[in-house]
């Protein structure tokens, strides 16, 4: 037995695990760990000629090529790894390069000036070319025994949670190993530049043709070890509009209680993945599916699941459509908007239980959101450039009720104007409110000045609201401060 590291952590038969762990959970990894050991040492790779598939150097980053040929040169393996090669055999523009060896971050920093090294839980390095970053990543051991040759300190192993989830994880190793650490065999695929063929150890060309997601290794225990793996399936699902193997979609259902112990900023990252990748519809639909929504955003999960009409739904579905008409058309997108429509079922419900006591509609709606964007921070956190963006969008929604008096105009000067105009426009197309309130707005903004103050006093001033929530028909005389005397400045003497 190793010594004990940091207190309460030991090393047991090569992981690090805290002492409130439960024995039997151990076993369960050491037996994943063992299976996945005795099938790297016993599989060698099937290996595709470059004549046997449709991966042409053309296709591939010239910066990638530059940093896969000068690995190479210097002796070191160099492969284009992962999701690149998936989306090449299937004909798709990869979004990243991704690049693995065998050579240490360090020489890989020797090789080039324009490199830094990152990470914490497991050492990467990325290389610059103006805006294009390559992450090189050198093969990572499928075991957690360490050689002394390893260039790991002792307090640098692997270290898992007492629910089995690792926290970090820096071991180095060869190709043969680092396959069976990836998540899926669709993603195990590795380019190789010396030859131009393709290593495929699981499975993976296979997989990738029949368009399956399949988990390498035992899938709960896999989930375990990284519960965002979860949402991962869900997310490679929907983006490349594959099925999830049945073995590796069984157990997510049962351990999406796991994402609650994810930390909330890491969720965010996740969440823009799932939404901002242009498949935000199926990735919602999947999350619903196998019961990961609730996890993510409990308040919305209970209103969809509460509803007694399909508008909140409507609403949801016209946002995430949307967002992928958008992505589709290369037009640009945030978070603050995307969280507007996902907060907005739970906001509205909690505005109607606000309205009685607030001053205004407006104050409801603030407080509604503060309310209920207090609680999915717990969650998902939201950044407050973010935050404070889709706040404005929706509070500005109840002054669009208010078509009447010249005060109404000032709407269209908020600087929030457009995102809340798009926001009510997707409440009209969903039903919420009436399309004649949308039309009205879409034809003011492109009228004169001598029309948009004919279509205002055209309006029944008896329903507008001011900005303050009080009746334009009878505003409140400001009183004039009195100036307070005693701070006057005493005369020069």
């Amino acid at each position: 037995m190793r010594r004990a590291l940091r207190g309460r952590c030991a090393i047991i038969r090569g992981y690090t695990l805290c002492s409130s762990g439960k024995r039997s959970l151990n076993n369960h990894r050491s037996s994943h760990r063992d299976s996945l050991e005795a099938v790297a040492s016993a599989t060698a790779p099937i290996i595709v000629p470059r004549a046997e598939h449709p991966i042409s150097r053309s296709a591939i980053s010239p910066n990638a090529l530059k940093v896969l040929y000068r690995l190479k040169d210097a002796g070191y393996q160099a492969f284009l790894v992962g999701g690149a090669v998936r989306d090449l055999l299937l004909g798709r523009q990869p979004k990243d390069f991704d690049i693995g060896t065998n050579a240490h971050p360090e020489q890989v920093k020797e090789l080039f000036r324009n490199c830094r090294l990152i990470g914490r839980r497991f050492h990467l390095a990325h290389v610059r070319y103006g805006q294009e970053v390559l992450e090189v990543a050198t093969f990572r051991a499928a075991h957690t025994l360490v050689d002394d040759d390893n260039s790991v300190d002792e307090d640098s192993r692997r270290v898992l949670d007492n629910h089995g989830r690792i926290l970090r994880d820096n071991l180095y190793g060869s190709i043969d190993e680092d396959v069976w650490r990836r998540d899926f065999t669709a993603n195990a695929l590795y380019y190789n530049i010396h030859d131009f063929s393709i290593w495929d150890y699981t499975g993976g060309v296979a997989d990738a043709k029949a368009r399956v997601l399949k988990l390498i290794g035992d899938p709960e225990t896999r989930y375990r070890e990284d519960p965002v793996r979860m949402l991962r399936a869900v997310r490679f699902a929907a983006k490349l509009d594959f099925n999830i193997d049945t073995a590796s979609a069984r157990p997510i259902a049962k351990l999406a209680a796991m994402l609650d112990g994810v930390p909330a900023a890491r969720l965010f990252d996740e969440v823009n993945k799932l939404f901002l990748a242009g498949s935000a519809v199926r990735s919602f639909e999947l999350l619903r599916e196998h019961a990961l929504l609730e996890h993510l955003f409990p308040d919305l999960a209970s209103v969809l699941a509460t509803a007694t009409n399909s508008i909140d739904e409507r609403v949801v579905h016209l946002g995430l459509a949307g967002t992928d008409e958008r992505i589709a058309a290369d037009k640009s997108v945030t978070p603050a908007f995307l969280f507007a429509v996902l907060l907005w079922p739970a906001v509205r419900r909690q505005a109607t239980q606000f309205a009685a006591m607030a001053d205004s509609p407006i104050q409801a709606m603030q407080d509604a959101w503060d309310t209920i964007a207090m609680r999915a921070q717990k969650r998902v956190a939201l950044p407050k450039r973010f935050s404070l963006t889709a706040r404005e969008v929706v509070s500005l929604q109840p002054r669009f009720d208010n078509r009447s008096g010249r005060r109404s105009l000032r709407l269209l000067d908020h600087p929030r104007f457009r995102a809340a105009y798009d926001f009510m426009l997707l409440r009209a197309a969903a039903g919420e409110i009436e399309q004649a309130v949308a039309d009205w707005w879409t034809e003011i903004q492109t009228a004169s000045p001598e029309a948009r103050i004919a279509m205002v006093e055209s309006q029944p001033a008896d329903k507008a609201k001011a900005e303050d929530g009080t009746s334009t028909t009878s505003p409140t005389k400001r009183r004039r401060r009195r100036r307070n005397r005693s701070k006057r400045s005493a005369p020069d003497a």
